[in-house]
């Protein structure tokens, strides 16, 4: 399987081939993955106090902070507020305290500029077909499944990305009239219909929403894995051994199963047009909107894998 990776705010393709070095290197090793590295296109300065935090310059983000309105710019006034969220909320009810009282206006251009961006690049390389994303990345990674779901279901367009990997990510944003919406699982259901493997960290403090992106994937494909630390990539060499080992299993699933599906195409070549598209079509949407109790992630073990219900720890 081939990754196309995407950094985080203030990252860069080089910087973050450094960050999933060690993953990348292990995955390699056993086999299992290649890797191919992109950067959004806005050149930034990191924040006051962070100057020599994020790798060496030039550092860029894939959304153009200039249109992001008076706090675009400060990727951190997220991290600053959530200190003052309630306890107890699930993850969509905490993201939406973020949500501004009155409507904002929001040049969208940008973002649909690095989507298609991001999509012409998976164009360009034949080989791909997985996506890992780091934060900011994590949630352009989760837009481009989400809009690949979207053009499937509404124009047949056949999907590249077979599966995603997201590390401290958040919701896809998907588009809706002339700019973009954030789908929540508790309004809109499955958003996300592939294979996905969601990397947090319980004492991570947006890890809301992680949680929030997991809740929005198919839950019968969706695994999570808690590495136990903050907001970041996981490099030790136990959670690497781990998440290879996990990973290994999905991975060999997915090809496998992908093999058998082209061996169907080719040996039912009358399965086409009008009714190969509604049959597929409806296998997809097929978990949409599925629901589960909320849990606390408090009581799992730090290199908790798989499936869980759609809960979120007590900050």
């Amino acid at each position: 399987m081939r990754f196309l990776c995407l950094p985080g705010a203030y990252g860069s393709a080089k910087n973050f081939g450094v960050q999933l070095g060690p993953f990348a290197k292990h995955m390699e090793e056993r086999g299992l993955a290649s890797f191919a590295f992109t950067q959004g296109a806005h050149e930034v300065e990191p924040p006051l106090g962070w100057e020599n935090y994020f790798g060496s310059r030039p550092l860029y983000r894939f959304i153009d902070a200039a249109a992001s309105g008076p706090n675009g710019g400060d990727a951190f006034e997220i991290v600053r507020r959530v200190r003052h969220i309630p306890r107890g909320l699930s993850p969509e009810a905490t993201l939406r305290l973020f949500k501004p009282p009155q409507p904002v206006e929001f040049d969208w251009s940008s973002f649909r500029e690095a989507l298609e961006s991001i999509l012409k690049t998976i164009d360009d390389d034949a080989e791909i077909d997985g996506l890992i994303g780091y934060s900011e990345g994590a949630m352009m990674a989760a837009s481009i499944c989400a809009e690949e779901n979207r053009r499937w279901e509404e124009a047949g367009v056949p999907r590249r990305i077979k599966f995603a990997i997201f590390f401290a990510g958040s919701p896809p944003l998907v588009a809706e009239g002339d700019g973009f919406t954030a789908r929540l699982a508790d309004e809109h259901g499955t958003s996300i219909d592939i294979p996905t493997f969601h990397v947090f960290g319980s004492n991570d403090p947006l890890v809301y929403s992680s949680i929030a992106l997991y809740n929005a994937c198919n839950q019968e494909t969706a695994q999570l894995y808690d590495h136990g630390l903050g907001h970041l990539v996981p490099r030790d060499a136990d959670n690497v051994e781990q998440l290879g080992d996990t990973l290994s299993d999905v991975i060999t699933r997915i090809n496998k199963d992908s093999e058998v599906s082209k061996e169907t195409r080719t040996m039912t070549p009358e399965l086409t047009g009008e009714y190969a598209t509604t049959e597929c079509s409806a296998t997809s949407s097929s978990s949409a909107g599925s629901t589960a109790e909320t849990s606390d992630l408090d009581s799992r073990s730090s290199h908790g894998v798989g499936p869980e219900p759609k809960g979120i720890p007590k900050m």
